[in-house]
């Protein structure tokens, strides 16, 4: 299949980029209002609905006037009014439309707001709490009235919950944030391990989106990746009659790079005007690549020009594709998709490239003591929370290794207090219920030893503690406890200043083993 030479129909050049990832805050994909100080006139759970608000002109309510949106009463006092939008999807942020559609003389005058990343579901009392971290992400920023009103945002990090706030009171239609999703991988893959092992690699709430398509005429290519079957004709991909020679097609992105093995192309309400035929094509992107240039990259056919039926959910079983990280869906000559979907299993390398993006995705907080369970250093941990983003996994382990042996003698001690001894279960500093499940792992040689080899180990860790003034430290995964008492009193005999450099080496060992678990999905 010989790339598509027709020009990509994105965003327009006087809209944002942004505007083309999706909507992680829709009530469709699981966005709520958890609570508003105020919603007297017009109920909260407006903000999120997934239509365009709607006027209607003679309709009242026994409050006043009938809105589509979200309004307060008028305030006659100090402050002003709020809300708590739990996100359908984590994610990073990169723009929110603040909808002020129909609210002339009662929008508010300016907004502002604030993001958390608090996993599972907190209560209103925890998120309201001293202990939640909240991140001003939109400074107070002036509104109009009746408009859609575009702010683009720059943080860096992942986000759970906003805290939307309106100055002083109002209305507001709908919230819309757009943004990269960056789903919770280790509870999502848990999932699909309990059955084969396959997700669909492409689903909006994985990471997928779109990024170039041929035409988007009549609907928007982002509905081919949302959750469940199409529930109207609109709610899908559909493009304008084709009138002249070759064909309509979307680009895609996976969520996580990995291997399609079954296809699913759904054209649900589309009757009249399904395609004919549709094909797909897959491709690995080099690792430096820009999506951008998705043009010049090498497309493999995966699923040859094939029939379609309408309002059908066509199943392609026993697909051969190399592992991949983009898609392309071609339809032959035009009409509508309602979903697509692309089953496979992430390959290793785009669990390590999640696992990155979602370190690198941490609030500074989050990730300080992400690393102190890889090392108990805090310089070390501060240092490399200030590193990031880490461009690679290549990239961060030189960074720890470099900053490692810059932290010095002191912190190296400090790093080994954070280590239970050999055949103990408590450290000396206090280990997060993380860093003290992977210390019983890494020393699980011990567990079954013969009581006579843990008693001579526990003689070993205290002659070690004497002779050099710290525990003896040893990356134990995969170490016998025998294994583990032969080097502690063969390291006995040396120097003091060399035994510190063996030690510090293999705390650098437990450190890259660690961040090689934080990278894993």
């Amino acid at each position: 299949m010989t790339d598509p030479s027709h020009p990509t129909a994105s965003a327009t050049s006087q809209a944002p980029a942004w505007l083309q990832h999706p909507d992680l805050a829709v009530a469709r994909l699981g966005g709520t209002v958890l609570w508003a100080n105020d919603d007297f006139f017009a109920e909260k759970e407006n903000l999120l609905k997934p239509e365009a608000p709607v006027w209607r002109e003679h309709e009242y309510t026994d409050r006043g006037k009938w809105m589509d949106g979200w309004e307060s009463r008028r305030r006659r006092t100090p402050g002003h009014d709020s809300c708590i939008v739990r996100l359908g999807l984590p994610g990073v942020l990169r723009g929110v439309v603040v909808d002020t559609a129909f609210f002339r003389g009662n929008f508010p005058e300016h907004c502002s707001l604030e993001a958390c990343a608090v996993d599972g579901s907190p209560s209103l009392d925890e998120l309201q709490g001293a202990a939640t971290e909240w991140v001003e992400v939109l400074t107070k920023s002036a509104l109009r009235g009746d408009s859609r009103n575009l702010f683009t945002l720059d943080s860096p990090y992942r986000f759970t919950h906003l805290r939307f706030h309106i100055y002083p009171d109002g209305g507001v239609a709908r919230l819309r944030v757009h943004g990269e999703v960056v789903p919770d991988w280790p509870a999502i893959l848990a999932t699909a391990a309990a059955s084969n092992g396959e997700i669909d690699l492409v689903a909006v709430e994985h990471g997928g989106r779109w990024l170039a398509a041929s035409d988007m005429f009549f609907s928007a290519p982002q509905n081919l990746l949302m959750p469940g079957r199409g529930v109207r004709m609109d709610d899908g991909w559909e493009t304008k009659r084709r009138r002249g020679p070759g064909f309509d097609w979307v680009v895609l992105r996976l969520g996580i790079a990995g291997t399609v093995r079954r296809v699913e192309v759904d054209t649900a309400h589309f009757k009249g005007n399904y395609p004919d035929t549709c094909s797909l094509e897959v491709c690995a992107a080099p690792a430096d690549a820009s999506d951008a240039d998705w043009k010049d990259w090498q497309w493999r056919e995966t699923l040859p020009r094939t029939k379609l039926g309408a309002d059908t959910q066509h199943v392609f079983d026993a697909v051969e594709a190399p592992a991949a990280t983009h898609a392309r869906i071609n339809i032959h000559p035009d009409g509508g998709v309602s979903r697509l979907r692309l089953w496979g299993v992430p390959s290793a390398e785009g669990r390590r490239t999640e696992g990155l993006r979602r370190l690198n995705a941490l609030l500074p907080r989050q990730a300080k003591a992400a690393f102190l369970d890889c090392c108990g250093s805090p310089a070390w941990a501060r240092a490399m929370n200030e590193r990031r983003p880490f461009a690679s996994p290549g990239e961060l382990f030189a960074a720890a290794d470099t900053l490692w042996q810059a932290a010095g003698r002191d912190e190296w001690l400090l790093a080994f207090k954070a280590h239970p001894e050999i055949g103990e279960r408590k450290a000396e500093h206090a280990q997060s219920s993380t860093a003290g499940s992977w210390s019983v792992a890494e020393q699980s040689g011990v567990r079954d030893a013969a009581t006579t080899t843990r008693d001579a180990l526990a003689a070993a860790n205290r002659a070690y503690r004497e002779r050099f003034g710290h525990i003896y430290i040893v990356c134990a995964s995969g170490k016998s406890a025998e294994e583990m008492l032969a080097l502690c009193e063969a390291r006995l005999a040396n120097p003091r200043e060399r035994e510190l450099e063996v030690a510090a080496e293999e705390q650098r060992k437990i450190t890259h083993l660690r961040l090689e678990k934080l990278l894993a999905l």
